[in-house]
């Protein structure tokens, strides 16, 4: 706690006057104690490693689309009521439409610099999505997620949720041919709910689809409820990167209780603010030279149409394969009951997938057993399981997006829907699986390469003849910081079964979940699931002794 003998004696002011600027932040100091604020967190180390960009591209999308939002939020009008168009886009005039619709293009044709707006707005959200798609999968493959920061991964996950509520809320909100046929969708799917389907659909939509309240209702749900709920999401995320620190990669003087990097301020800072115009300018440029979601050429929405090639945004893509790919079965229940799986079964297969991955940092942690905590982010390759579970939950979620456009597949290159259909119903099965194997023995493949070059250095292509006449390569000793860097991370060892009895005869009891846990553990990190990393020893054995050329 500071006091007023803590603080700096300001220099004699010409006048006795202090600046401007340094009066407003004594006042603010005697308030809110923004100097020991200032003090404890403008020197906050930040390590410097180009995957931390991953979270800022995330961070300052956010941004971009709460500016062009609250800009189109001026002249959009949410509501149903049918109006005749008399805009300036001349091949829509005379044409009835929703008042979303006709407000949605006087945004893109009346209003100034609407259609820029909206092409950014558009592609901030789908950049938005991407980075934290891939800033998830940062730290789900660096290890990142585990103790202390379980919470943090849970906040991430529930941002890609409401990112992607967010996304389908805001693309229906034009009421455009493409976007009420991904509502109608969405209705389908509700209605599929058994015993309560039919009045969720009627809260929803309050009443018959489509109705007069969804878009005013998805309005309220686009501008206020998620981005609130994400603002706080993002906000304890970022307390809760500061109060655990970054994780940093193995290297020379950085370990599990320090942080090696730059200051928060100036130079973090500056950077930061450079980066994020860099990517305000990137997207403005793609969205000034890239059309997307042209409502114009789709034109209203209407029940008894569907527009050609309608495909959801892509990060909705795989929940729509996974209807594709079921097929259309349906169960009659007492006679009067109709349960339709082809819509019921994808709706328990989808937060089957992604409840996988929300979950797996706590499945790992009942695994291993380990209660330390970790600041230092492990190389992909050093943790073949886990990798392995990533890249084949990836190659499940991309045989789903497949499937969800198996049309234009069909069209672009000439093949058959059904011989597409019926391929991505075994792939869904069967490719993460030949996916796991492959990426863990190139993960095992990798960590032995690693042990070969610490023990014997790395290969040069250059061939000696020794005097008695057999060849060698020369190999080149890796230096200090290249051999920490490779021998740095933990290995855990596999869980094993207590003694059948303990000191006293008795014998114990072992529960299957604790005998499931110890197989669990063994695949893991057993013979098979790791290749132990050199010793001291062995390295020592190995330079000093024969064998070793220079």
């Amino acid at each position: 706690m500071s006091t007023a003998t803590d603080a700096p004696k300001s220099a004699p002011r010409r006048g006795g006057k202090a600046p401007a600027g340094e009066r407003v932040a004594d006042w603010a100091d005697g308030r809110v104690g923004v100097y020991s604020l200032a003090k404890a967190n403008m020197r906050k180390i930040f390590p410097d490693h180009w995957s931390f960009l991953l979270g800022e591209i995330c961070l300052y999308a956010f941004v971009i689309i709460i500016l062009t939002g609250v800009y189109l939020t001026l002249f959009f009008v949410p509501s149903m009521a049918e109006v005749e168009y008399e805009g300036s886009y001349i091949p829509m005039q005379g044409v009835l439409m929703s008042e979303a619709y006709a407000s949605t293009l006087d945004i893109s044709f009346d209003v100034r610099g609407g259609l820029l707006m909206r092409e950014i707005h558009h592609w901030a959200a789908l950049i938005f999505v991407v980075a934290i798609f891939f800033h998830m999968m940062r730290v789900f493959f660096t290890g990142a997620f585990r103790k202390p920061r379980e919470i943090n991964w849970l906040f991430g996950f529930l941002l890609l949720l409401l990112a992607m509520g967010t996304g389908l809320t805001g693309y229906s909100l034009p009421d455009d041919l493409l976007s009420g046929t991904g509502v109608r969708f969405m209705e389908g799917a509700i209605l599929a709910v058994p015993v309560v389907g039919t009045w969720l659909q009627m809260f929803l939509f309050g009443g018959e689809f489509p109705g007069y309240d969804i878009i005013p209702r998805f309005f309220v749900v686009h501008v206020l409820l998620l981005p609130g709920l994400m603002v706080g999401l993002i906000v304890a995320h970022l307390i809760l990167i500061v109060f655990h620190k970054h994780t940093h990669f193995a290297g020379p003087g950085r370990t599990n209780s320090n942080v090696v990097g730059m200051p928060l301020f100036p130079v973090y800072a500056a950077k930061a603010g450079g980066f994020f115009f860099l990517v305000f300018g990137l997207i403005a440029m793609i969205a000034a030279t890239t059309s997307i979601n042209p409502v114009w050429v789709l034109g209203p929405y209407r029940p008894d149409q569907v527009s050609t090639n309608a495909q959801p945004d892509w990060y909705m893509g795989f929940s729509e394969g996974l209807v594709r790919l079921m097929p259309a079965w349906e169960i009659v229940l007492f006679d009067s009951y109709t349960l339709n799986l082809g819509l019921l079964t994808p709706l328990v297969v989808l937060p089957l997938m992604l409840g996988a991955l929300a979950l797996y940092p706590f499945f790992e942690s009942w695994v291993t057993k380990d209660q330390r905590e970790h600041h230092i982010a492990e190389r992909p390759r050093n943790a073949p399981t886990r990798t392995a579970f990533g890249v084949a939950w990836l190659s499940w979620y991309f045989i789903a997006l497949v499937a969800g456009g198996n049309d234009l597949w069909a069209i672009n290159f000439g093949l058959s829907i059904n011989s597409i259909t019926y391929f991505g119903r075994v792939a869904f099965f069967v490719v993460p699986v030949v996916v796991f194997i492959i990426v863990r023995r190139i993960c095992l493949g990798l960590q032995r390469r690693d042990r070969e070059k610490v023990l014997h250095g790395r290969e040069t292509g250059i061939i000696k003849r020794l005097p008695h006449g057999e060849f060698v390569e020369v190999h080149e000793p890796l230096s200090q910081e290249k051999l920490y860097a490779l021998t740095a991370h933990d290995q855990q060892r596999p869980a094993e079964l207590p003694a059948a009895t303990d000191a006293n005869g008795v014998t114990r009891k072992v529960g299957v979940v604790e005998k499931v846990r110890v197989r669990i553990s063994r695949s893991y990190f057993g013979d098979s699931g790791q290749v132990t990393k050199p010793t001291a020893e062995e390295y020592r054995e190995i330079t000093s002794g024969e064998g070793h050329h220079h």
